[in-house]
């Protein structure tokens, strides 16, 4: 477990807000690259201070948590590592910035200079056989920071289409990717339409060329389910060149 602090905070775009931390246990964290994920722990509202558990093992340290009385057992949820300087020793982590409907954006609007935040770091869900032609990735806002990653990493070869849903005009930005990649913004109109749902049916209506394909999809839990079906019934992609990750479930609160 790796107890971090906040540097500073920055509004990215209108829904979406980077946390920079540091730390010098931040020189433990090994960066793998890509859409790594980590664990973020931060302390629930009320708790004087943040408490993690001491275990350094996977089982170990979940069991401890699990075992935590409930004025010490911090929140828990899983994010995209969006930036690692391991020489400056900083990290950031972009949050969907949607008011206090959910812990982890509450934390991070609130979020000030000093205030800690304990890491658990974990894999990567983007990989791509060395033989991949063209490549397809497709999220909506929560899947944002693991495809602008994603892009800013990938090889100059790199051929594909990205498609990235936002919850509106505002949250469209320059992306830095391979010249052979199309980055489509996919803006929502209605406020209340189903995040995922525009990527969704966008994709749905292309045409994907020809070769070995690879898909990442990502996102609100029906995106990458439906799509994955879509895309290996209907367009006969191999279920093994499909990587299909459920962010949340709308409507459903996340884990404690």
């Amino acid at each position: 477990m790796i107890r971090t602090r906040v540097a500073r905070t920055e509004r990215t775009t209108d829904h979406f807000l980077t946390v920079t931390l540091t730390g010098e246990e931040l020189a433990e964290f090994e960066f793998l690259g890509l859409d790594q994920c980590t664990r973020i722990l931060f302390p629930r509202p009320g708790q004087d201070r943040l408490y993690l558990p001491e275990a350094a093992e996977d089982d170990g340290w979940v069991a401890e948590f699990r075992a935590m009385p409930d004025d010490r057992r911090p929140h828990v949820r899983n994010y995209t590592v969006r930036r690692f300087d391991p020489d400056a020793l900083e990290m950031d982590i972009e949050f969907v910035a949607h008011g206090d409907g959910g812990p982890a954006s509450a934390w991070a609007l609130a979020a000030r200079e000093g205030d800690e935040l304990g890491l658990y770091p974990e894999g990567v869900y983007y990989l791509p056989s060395e033989d991949t032609d063209w490549q397809l990735l497709v999220g909506d806002e929560s899947a944002v920071p693991a495809l602008l990653s994603i892009l800013e990493q990938a090889p100059e070869d790199m051929r594909g289409q990205a498609f990235l849903e936002v919850p509106s005009d505002a949250d469209v930005r320059p992306v830095r990717a391979p010249a052979g990649v199309e980055v489509r913004w996919l803006p929502r109109t209605d406020p209340h339409a189903v995040p995922g749902r525009l990527a969704l049916e966008t994709v749905r209506g292309i045409e994907p060329p020809g070769g070995r394909p690879y898909c990442f999809v990502a996102g609100e839990n029906a995106l990458p389910t439906e799509l994955r079906r879509t895309l290996v019934r209907e367009r006969g992609v191999p279920k093994e060149d499909v990587s299909f990750i459920g962010y949340w479930r709308h409507g459903v609160e996340a884990y404690p």
